[in-house]
């Protein structure tokens, strides 16, 4: 390699290995209790989000970004349903396509924990009716089932276990 290109690489590094999530989010329980993060960022065609959490029941959860950024114990209903900028069916599964807040089944083990990257198409960090920050926010939930990809409006996943708003990033 050249030294100017050795140098631009070098000048890259910092920035990349640096940079700080877009928003993020703290899940915590009913009873105001901390059990997880999530970031975003921006991604193509949307925005990845990143997920860890512990002391959650083993198994599929249902996990998804709702339409306001309220989280008000213990039952979460604030966060309202879905975000759905596009008026799309719930459900990854659905034919007609899937709300913009819906996401893939947090998988949880054994020893309560789970980790999970997967991408909300369609979304955006930016301004506009598609942003997570539109007017009175959202908020990411994790509820107590699996998510069965298609039934509408929530698909079957049960209560409301864990809220976090999203806020952006600093």
């Amino acid at each position: 390699m050249s030294r100017s290109t050795l140098l631009a690489v070098a000048l890259l590094l910092p920035t990349i290995s640096l940079a700080a999530p877009a928003a993020t989010a703290e899940l915590k329980d009913a009873a105001g209790k901390p059990v997880g993060t999530v970031a975003f960022s921006a991604a193509p065609g949307g925005v990845q989000v990143k997920v860890k959490v512990a002391g959650l029941k083993p198994g599929p959860h249902g996990f998804h970004v709702h339409a306001a950024g309220l989280c008000e114990g213990p039952d979460f209903k604030t966060a309202a349903g879905h975000f759905n900028p596009a008026g799309k069916k719930h459900g990854l599964d659905s034919p007609a396509g899937h709300h913009g807040g819906d996401l893939p089944n947090l998988m949880v083990g054994a020893d309560g924990s789970g980790e999970a990257t997967a991408t909300l198409e369609g979304v955006t960090l930016d301004e506009g009716a598609a942003s997570l920050f539109h007017a009175g926010g959202t908020a990411v939930v994790i509820h107590a089932d699996a998510d069965d990809g298609k039934t509408d409006p929530a698909g079957n996943s049960g209560a409301r276990i864990a809220c976090g708003v999203v806020q952006r990033g600093t």
